[in-house]
C-alpha cells in the first residue's frame, strides 16, 4: 500500500510541476552534525540559520514519531534576455538568480502544501510538516539523503539534470516510504567553485565560511567590512559566482515556472533611484522578490559601494544628500566611502562639512578614512 502510495505521490508531484521528489527516512542526520558542529566550533555561521543544532539534525526533536522525509525540487531560470545593460550615468545593479521572480519560498509552500493535501487525501490519518530555507532542516542534507542531488563543494545541491539552479523544500511525515538511495558525490576533484569563490570563504569539501561568502555579506545591515566593498562588483544581493563556475551548470537553463521568470528591470536595477526610493515604493517594486526580504538598507548600502566603485561622478548629488541627510549612520558612513572613491572638490567639501557635523562614531570614522583617502588621492 505504502509503495503504490509512494508512486502516486510521485505522478502527482509531476502534474504539479515539482521537477524532482525523493524520499528517506526520518533518522539522524550525523554528517549534518559533524559539519554544523565544526562551524559553530569555527564561528563560520551567519547566525541566518537556525539556532538549534539539536533541532536540525533530530527529527524527532521538532515532530512526534516521525517516519520519513519528502523532498522536493523546483528549478529555476538561469538566463534572461538582457536587454538592459548598464552604460555611464546609469549603473544597474544585480539581483542573484535566487532572486527571480516571486520569493521562491512562497512557490515552494503551495507546492508542499498542495503535495500535503494529496497525501490526506489518500491517508487522511496523515501527519505532516512542510518547511523552506528557513526551517529546522537543511535543505541541502534532506535532499542529498533522498537522492534528489549531492552536495557540491559550493555546498549547494547539485543535481544531473538542473544543476545546482534548484530551489528545495522538506516534509516530515508520519508514514514510512521507503527511502530512494543517495547518489553520492559526483565533483569529483573539481575545485573550479573554489577557486572562484571571490572572498574564499569555500573551504572544500561542502565546507564554507559563511560570514566571508558575498551572499551573506550583501544581506548584512550593518557597515560592510572595506575587504568587501571592491570585491561586490554589481551584486546588490547574493552570488552566483561558485553557481556560473560549475561544471554541471553549464547549459542548464530552464523556464517551467511563470512566477519564477525574472523581471528585468527589477533584478537588474538602475542604482540612482534606489538611493531616495520610499518605503511605499520599496514594497510595491521589490516586496514579492526573495531579495527584498532585509528590508531597503543593505540594498540601499550596496548600491552606494557600487556607484563609488564605478566613480559615478552624476551620483555625487544623491551621495551627498545621503551624506549629509540620510538619518541612518550605515548610509552616511557607507556614502563617505563612496564619494571618496569618485573624488572631486564637491565630495571633499561635504566630507569637511558632514566632519563637523557627524555625531554617530562609526559613521565619522568611515568620514575621516574617507577624508584621509581623498587627501591621498588628490594630493
Amino acid at each position: 500500500m505504502v509503495d503504490t502510495l509512494k508512486d502516486e505521490i510521485k505522478a502527482y508531484a509531476k502534474t504539479i510541476g515539482i521537477q524532482k521528489i525523493g524520499f528517506t527516512t526520518a533518522d539522524y542526520f550525523q554528517t549534518l552534525e559533524k559539519r554544523l558542529s565544526f562551524a559553530q566550533e569555527h564561528d563560520l555561521l551567519t547566525g541566518f540559520e537556525h539556532p538549534v543544532i539539536a533541532e536540525r539534525v533530530n527529527p524527532s526533536l521538532i515532530f512526534e514519531q516521525p517516519q520519513s522525509i519528502i523532498a522536493i525540487a523546483l528549478a529555476y531560470p538561469n538566463q534572461m534576455d538582457n536587454t538592459l545593460r548598464s552604460k555611464r550615468g546609469e549603473w544597474r545593479g544585480v539581483f542573484a538568480r535566487a532572486s527571480w521572480g516571486v520569493d521562491y519560498h512562497t512557490v515552494l509552500r503551495e507546492k508542499l502544501a498542495l503535495l500535503e493535501a494529496f497525501i490526506k487525501t489518500k491517508v487522511p490519518e496523515a501527519r505532516t510538516k512542510s518547511m523552506v530555507d528557513t526551517g529546522e532542516l537543511s535543505d541541502v542534507a534532506v535532499a542529498e539523503r533522498a537522492g534528489i542531488g549531492w552536495r557540491g563543494k559550493n555546498t549547494l545541491l547539485i543535481t544531473p539534470e538542473y544543476g545546482s539552479f534548484v530551489y528545495l523544500g522538506e516534509m516530515i511525515t508520519n508514514i514510512a516510504f521507503e527511502p530512494d538511495e543517495p547518489m553520492g558525490d559526483q565533483c569529483g576533484e573539481c575545485t573550479q567553485c573554489i577557486k572562484a569563490c571571490p572572498t574564499g570563504a569555500l573551504l572544500g569539501d561542502g565546507k564554507m565560511n559563511g560570514k566571508e561568502c558575498l551572499s551573506y555579506q550583501t544581506q548584512t545591515k550593518g557597515m560592510m567590512p572595506e575587504r568587501f566593498r571592491d570585491k561586490l562588483h554589481n551584486r546588490l544581493y547574493g552570488c552566483d559566482t561558485c553557481q556560473v563556475v560549475c561544471p554541471y551548470n553549464r547549459g542548464k537553463d530552464f523556464h517551467l515556472h511563470p512566477a519564477m521568470e525574472p523581471d528585468e528591470a527589477k533584478v537588474k536595477p538602475l542604482l540612482k533611484p534606489l538611493l531616495t526610493i520610499s518605503n511605499r515604493e520599496f514594497k510595491e517594486t521589490f516586496g514579492p522578490m526573495a531579495g527584498s526580504w532585509r528590508g531597503k538598507k543593505p540594498l540601499q548600502r550596496n548600491a552606494i559601494l557600487i556607484l563609488g566603485r564605478y566613480k559615478d561622478e552624476t551620483a555625487i548629488p544623491d551621495l551627498v544628500n545621503c551624506l549629509l541627510a540620510d538619518p541612518r549612520p550605515v548610509i552616511r558612513g557607507t556614502a563617505a566611502y563612496a564619494l571618496a572613491k569618485i573624488g572631486g572638490h564637491i565630495a571633499l567639501e561635504a566630507l569637511q562639512t558632514a566632519q563637523q557635523e557627524e555625531t554617530d562614531d562609526e559613521a565619522r570614522a568611515e568620514i575621516t578614512a574617507a577624508l584621509l583617502n581623498l587627501s591621498q588621492k588628490e594630493g
